[in-house]
């Protein structure tokens, strides 16, 4: 296994995105928090990059926007400056926090001093982003650290030492949220374009000689010992020798591995292990550390697997009562990505008596994958290969591997993921083919504990149903976006239609009608809450006709969501309203009929 993850951090390297490690669990590290305001400038042409040839500027070049803007004498000409009247919050998006940039997609360049006085006796510093979308261009006291793309997932650049200062340092990023075509995702999507320093940005401080990476699970199929067994890897920033110590307190678990080298594996086993499940989230304290470093984290294992067109839980059938759920809080229009704003869009599912979220289209801040590992609730984790991508493109299919890399790196240790998605709504064809199920393989090779899956579609309205993507074939379980009654006929339709039993388990990934909230009226007219509510009575009466392989459901969406594709001035003007709660957080009709239902399946499958 670690020689695979070797050969993943190599295609981060070609693909030119992060400067590799990819540091695991910076929550568990010495970290100097760079959160806050931060100073902007916005800046359309690229004027701070590029010179008037429109070539990229000069590491010392006075006016590029990295280097300082204050004049070192009465003649220096500056065109550039930050200013305490132009800040932005970090983290967070800029669309939200001011009007100028409510539609804004281009750069704006961010800037963060900081005093350093730690010593740098024996350690490491690296400047650690949670997100940045889409581009980010790093640089500190005017030197470049480093680039990545991909708006959603981690990346971190070490500091040289002789850069730091123990005043006064400036850290400057350049952001750029431009939609292009050969990007992940693409120029067509249907959500809001949030740009920004989005997540949290850290200084983290580790020895020279650290834990770099490590991954620890209960052994596939150890479930039904009565001693479980647990394994794991861990792998060291540079070769030592000496012992590595993994320990779990509860369990009375101390282990002292020989390593000679960079990596290590390991098996521990316990009489008294609880597994973790939707009713009893249980997680345990897991300790690693060598002669330089330690870490800690609480853990979760817990065994996901297909039986024939079942999916079993710790052995035990699941039926997926799910939602899907938008990175955004509806009431603020912003990009959720707090610890907070976490816990409150898993606790409206919890209301729901769901059991389950994908979190679409994107992976989604580590919050919600810690929170979702503490309620119970199981996790489909995807990356944002999305409707038009520039399938023929290997430079695209390098880009969207990275993404997969860095969401598998960053949460292979969360029990809640359970399902690891490679792509929504991608239109058959012989490039698309090979281009997602080289996406399959490729997560399958970097973790094959979970079930892998893609968001495929279907559009039939009447008569027998059946998939016949072939993109199925290389994922665990059939999932399905389907709309009969929104995108097509009226929700009655559902009567008219036939699913074909299928080898694999089969998922409603996406099903969903538009409701303006508060607005009512008949059932037959649209937008109106009644409409919603009829469309989910439908659904629900075709899913209980379903074979006997139907896994679950995963309705879209938790919450209205902005969307720029979302023009009706009467009942969107920039809306995607399909939420079961509305933009002011009150629930609509459906909400109820869905919850009802969900409680008649927790009764039937969790008895």
């Amino acid at each position: 296994m670690y020689f695979i993850r070797i050969f993943f951090l190599f295609l981060l390297c070609c693909n030119a995105n992060a400067q590799v490690p990819l540091i695991a669990n910076i929550p568990g590290r010495t970290n100097i928090n760079l959160n806050g305001r931060w100073q902007y400038i916005i800046d359309p042409y690229e004027t701070g990059f590029y010179d008037y040839r429109y070539v990229e500027r000069n590491q010392k070049d006075k006016d590029a926007y990295w280097n300082s803007d204050v004049p070192q004498n009465k003649t220096d000409k500056l065109e550039h400056g930050y200013s305490t009247k132009n800040t932005l919050y970090v983290p967070g998006d800029w669309n939200s926090q001011d009007r100028v940039f409510l539609y804004y997609e281009g750069t704006v360049w961010y800037k963060r001093s900081f005093d350093f006085k730690e010593s740098m006796n024996g350690k490491k510093v690296f400047v650690h982003f949670g997100a940045v979308n889409y581009k980010a261009d790093v640089y500190l006291n005017g030197i470049k650290l480093g680039m990545h793309k991909g708006g959603f997932t981690p990346f971190n650049f070490e500091i040289p030492d002789s850069i730091l200062k123990p005043e006064n340092n400036w850290l400057v990023v350049k952001v750029d949220n431009k939609r292009m075509k050969d990007e992940i995702p693409t120029l067509n999507t249907d959500w809001w374009n949030y740009g920004g320093i989005t997540r949290d940005v850290n200084l983290v401080i580790v020895p020279n000689d650290f834990i770099e990476d490590y991954n620890i699970q209960l052994q596939k199929g150890a479930f039904t010992r009565e001693e479980k067994i647990i394994e794991g890897w861990v792998k060291l920033s540079a070769p030592i020798k000496g012992e590595i110590i993994v320990e779990i307190p509860e369990l009375n678990i101390r282990n002292q591995i020989a390593a000679n080298g960079d990596s290590v594996s390991f098996t521990l086993s316990s009489k008294y292990l609880k597994l973790w499940s939707t009713k009893s989230p249980s997680l345990y304290k897991v300790i690693i550390s060598t002669p330089a470093d330690k870490v800690e984290e609480k853990i979760g294992f817990r065994n996901i697997e297909v039986n024939g067109d079942q999916v079993l839980l710790n052995g035990k059938r699941v039926f997926f009562r799910g939602i899907c759920i938008h990175e955004e809080m509806p009431e603020g229009m912003r990009r959720a990505y707090s610890y907070k704003d976490a816990v409150y869009l898993l606790g409206q599912v919890k209301e729901l008596n769901a059991n389950m979220v994908r979190l679409a289209h994107y992976p989604h801040s580590e919050n919600m994958t810690r929170v979702a590992d503490s309620l119970g609730l199981m996790v489909w984790s995807e990356i944002p290969v999305y409707w038009t991508i520039d399938f023929g493109n290997d430079a695209v299919l390098a880009k969207a591997q990275t993404q997969l890399t860095e969401m598998i790196t960053r949460d292979r240790n969360r029990a809640s993921i359970v399902i690891w998605s490679v792509g929504n709504e991608t239109p058959p064809g012989d490039e698309r083919l090979a281009f997602m199920s080289t996406l399959a393989k490729n997560a399958r090779i970097l973790d094959n504990t979970r079930l892998i899956a893609a968001a495929l579609e279907n559009f039939g309205l009447n008569g027998e149903q059946v998939v016949k993507d072939k993109l199925g074939d290389y994922t665990y379980i059939i999932a399905v976006n389907q709309y009969i009654g929104w995108y097509g006929g009226l929700p009655d339709n559902c009567r008219k239609v036939k699913w074909a039993p299928n080898a694999k388990p089969m998922f409603f990934s996406e099903t969903g009608a538009e409701a303006v909230g508060g607005f009512y009226g008949d059932s037959a007219t649209r937008w109106t809450e009644d409409f919603q509510e009829w469309y989910y009575k439908e659904q629900i009466a075709m899913m209980k006709r379903m074979p006997a392989n139907f896994l679950g459901v995963s309705p879209w969406i938790l919450n209205d969501f902005r969307s720029p594709r979302r023009n009706n001035p009467e009942t969107q003007e920039g809306w995607n309203n399909k939420g079961l709660y509305d933009q002011k957080g009150n629930k609509k009709k459906a909400f109820y009929v869905l919850k009802a239902y969900y409680d008649e399946m927790e009764k039937k499958y969790e008895k």
